[in-house]
């Protein structure tokens, strides 16, 4: 019989103590950074950390409800997420360290995985406040979305354009969609502005509750700005009661990650949300504006490798 000295031994079960620590496949953690829960980043959000969850292996998934792009980009930046919703000039704002935008460094670790739909700007009023115009908000109340998130600083830059600041209005609050929404039936606030994805629940759900109207953004406001806003329209009948085109802004979204996350990670990011896309548009029909021949379209930062290999793989790069 072979006499295994105690050392050896100890030396054996120590490797095989340690061995066995290590799990069978290395866990990847998924957090996405979405914005408030009767938005549309939120679902959109939800639908990519199930396809993650379900397609990446070793993948645990987490959707995280924030203010939005600006916070979602500090946070990216902080490595406390793993993918993020934003709009394009909060984006462009971060790299550049825009102070006044809620960036007091450039935001060197994002990078980009794709340029998906694009945001509205949406003003909607109580129809009993009489505002139908840009000019008709001054003296009233309204919401401009959260401190410094995406939406309000959308919302300056569309009053400055116009010739308007928040001094000209009756009372400013900084709400986000569902709370806005909330004092409007309430008659406790007149009109709020939001950018979000056409079709947006708290706009639907006002437009159900109460008489509403959604105020024009002429083309030459959203020209005095320029780029990355356009101007654009919402369609007619997209919510009960809009019976006209009406004239706005759209900005671009962006899904952001950062350098710290895996090429592979990245990747499978990438390619998962566009060989699925009928899923995005099942959680919200802003996702049917998500096209990959689009993707590359207005990005101010970086690519993140994983998800150049993806456009290189399908002959867009």
């Amino acid at each position: 019989m072979t006499v295994v000295s105690p050392r050896l031994l100890s030396g054996v079960l120590a490797t095989t103590m340690m061995l066995g620590a290590v799990p069978a496949q290395s866990q990847e953690f998924i957090n996405v950074l979405t914005g408030g829960t009767s938005g549309v980043y939120y679902p959109l959000g939800v639908a990519l950390s199930e396809l993650y969850a379900e397609n990446i292996d070793g993948a645990r998934t987490q959707v995280q409800a924030t203010k939005a792009s600006v916070e979602n980009l500090n946070l990216l930046q902080q490595g406390k997420g793993e993918l993020a919703f934003a709009l394009g000039d909060s984006v462009k704002a971060g790299w550049d360290g825009v102070e006044e935008a809620g960036f007091p460094q450039p935001l060197t670790e994002i990078r980009a995985i794709a340029a998906i739909y694009s945001n509205y700007v949406q003003i909607v009023a109580n129809a009993e406040s009489g505002i139908k115009s840009l000019e008709d908000l001054r003296g009233k109340s309204i919401s401009v979305g959260a401190p410094a998130s995406g939406t309000e600083l959308n919302a300056r830059a569309i009053f400055a354009a116009a010739g308007m600041s928040y001094d000209d209005m009756g009372k400013v609050e900084y709400l986000p969609y569902a709370e806005s929404a909330e004092l409007i039936k309430n008659r406790q606030l007149d009109a709020t502005l939001q950018s979000s994805g056409l079709g947006v629940a708290f706009i639907q759900d006002l437009a159900a509750t109460m008489p509403i109207n959604i105020v024009a953004i002429p083309a030459e406001v959203v020209d005095t700005i320029g780029a990355p806003y356009v101007a654009s329209v919402i369609p007619a009948g997209t919510y009960d009661g809009q019976t006209e085109d009406v004239s706005t802004a759209a900005i671009g979204n962006i899904l952001v990650t950062h350098s710290g996350v895996s090429d592979e990670t990245a990747y499978q990011m990438t390619k998962l949300m566009f060989e699925n896309l009928d899923r995005m548009v099942a959680s919200h029909s802003a996702a049917a504006d998500i096209d990959p021949a689009n993707a590359l379209t207005g990005l101010s930062i970086p690519l993140h490798p994983g998800a150049e290999r993806y456009y290189r793989e399908v002959g867009l790069l």
